[in-house]
């Protein structure tokens, strides 16, 4: 490709170091479409001929077939996809072929492919995302009414339902694919036109291209259009941050299969067994999940750290782009392609749930609420639900056991109705505002996010 200024050839073992073909082989696609919509548009300013650029288009849609089909086999003696197709091109309808690469660099080349490509996975992931949320809302349909207690700081904390605990994971999940079309509305515009860095001397219509290919439009800076990386960033992010909610749930996951809590079963098809303990079921799939963001997370600091010296404008560093963010992507991929099925196979245990709940003084804060309703300072409430709570330990009793002469000596507002205000059932439908644990309001979360997804 530089012969002309290089007196002998690359060392082999650099040609190797320096190579990108292995991986970056995955945007084809994107680079046989994107040559496809520079010679039309190459023709279409005059620059090459109008037979010149039918030859090359049907050569190029000739080559994505037979790689469709799997009749053509990557060169990976080629330095990179750009330079395999553009061979392959010139080798079947000759010199017309060698025409196709006026008006660009590999610089823009890549920089176009990369969007596109980011752009046509990302799609992929939000499905996955969306068939994610979709499980979640049917298992919480499932688990509406049964109560489970709440945590904080992973001490029990107040009566909720198993639906409403899940629901809080669907709105994860919903913020992270509006930061995906975030991530890509910012991606989806074209650098091709910007050639090395300083644009060309050719009479181009860049936005005729960028309209052939689906961007909203150009970028405006052709150094920018070929250094820019950020877009590569802000979706890896996005893909952490999916990683990161992941995570959080197959912990809860681990934790409510285990036989200390036992609120779920996962199926036997995402568990695996022990190679010397007959007993075992272990939440292997959840695990992995939860070890893979790290590896997430290493690509967009790696990402990050590779980009944080580079002075503008192209550098081979940003070779290093297509690597970090391809594995993020596929991890992201993968994890949501298991996590939503297992999901949907967990089987509950709502007895065990409601055994954890009565257990905790969960009921506590409803109890300081009800004197509270009677006209009581709450900050007095507190305290006296506090001195009942401590008084409970020392008996090994509970709320809901303690005799109501116990509770008059604290304060005579106590009636016998504070036993059905402290129930597990009454503290859960009572909580009646707009998201919160009620099973009316678990209905309404499940109903706006099954719209929300649908939309």
């Amino acid at each position: 490709m530089w012969a002309g200024r290089f007196a002998k050839s690359l060392d082999s073992k650099a040609d190797d170091f320096n190579s990108s073909i292995r991986f970056d082989c995955k945007m084809y696609k994107q680079d046989i479409l994107g040559s496809i919509a520079h010679a039309q548009m190459l023709s279409k300013q005059a620059i090459i001929s109008v037979e010149d650029c039918e030859l090359i288009v049907d050569g190029l849609s000739g080559i994505l077939e037979d790689i469709d089909a799997g009749k053509l086999d990557f060169d990976m003696s080629c330095e990179d996809i750009h330079m395999f197709v553009e061979a392959e091109l010139t080798k079947r309808i000759g010199d017309a072929g060698k025409r196709l690469h006026t008006a660009r660099s590999r610089n823009d080349q890549v920089a176009l492919d990369i969007r596109m490509y980011l752009r046509d996975r990302s799609d992929d992931i939000i499905a996955l995302l969306k068939e994610l949320i979709s499980a979640i809302a049917d298992k919480a349909e499932e688990g509406k009414a049964a109560i489970v207690p709440g945590y904080t700081h992973l001490q029990r904390a107040q009566p909720i339902t198993f639906g409403h605990h899940l629901m809080a994971y669907a709105q994860m999940f919903l913020r992270d694919i509006s930061r995906v079309r975030d991530a890509v509305a910012r991606m989806n515009y074209s650098p091709i036109g910007s050639c090395a860095l300083a644009g060309t001397t050719y009479d181009t219509d860049r936005r005729f291209e960028a309209e052939k290919l689906g961007f909203y439009g150009i970028t405006q800076n052709s150094i920018d259009g070929v250094s820019d990386r950020d877009f590569c960033v802000e979706l890896m992010s996005a893909f952490a941050l999916i990683m990161m909610h992941l995570s959080r749930f197959s912990e809860e996951i681990i934790l409510w299969s285990s036989w200390e809590f036992k609120f779920i079963e996962l199926d036997d098809a995402y568990t695996t067994g022990s190679s010397i303990m007959p007993q075992k079921k272990n939440s292997d799939m959840a695990e992995l999940v939860r070890g893979k963001a790290g590896r997430v997370y290493g690509d967009l600091l790696g990402l990050l750290t590779t980009l944080k010296g580079l002075p503008l404008a192209y550098n081979k560093d940003m070779q290093e782009d297509k690597e970090a963010i391809f594995d993020a992507l596929e991890t992201v991929e993968m994890c949501l392609d298991i996590f939503a099925p297992m999901i949907r196979t967990m089987r509950l245990i709502p007895a065990n749930m409601y055994k954890a709940a009565q257990q905790g003084f969960i009921n506590a804060t409803d109890l300081a609420d009800y004197l509270t309703k009677k006209g009581m300072p709450f900050r007095s409430a507190y305290k006296i639900v506090g001195q009942i709570v401590a008084e409970c330990i020392e008996k090994a009793t509970v709320l809901d056991d303690l005799p109501l002469e116990a509770y008059r000596k604290h304060s005579d507002i106590f009636e016998e109705d504070l036993y059905g205000e402290i129930s597990l059932e009454t503290c859960v439908a009572k909580r009646i505002s707009e998201g919160g644990t009620s099973v009316g309001s678990v209905e309404k979360q499940i109903e706006w996010v099954r719209k929300e997804v649908l939309e």
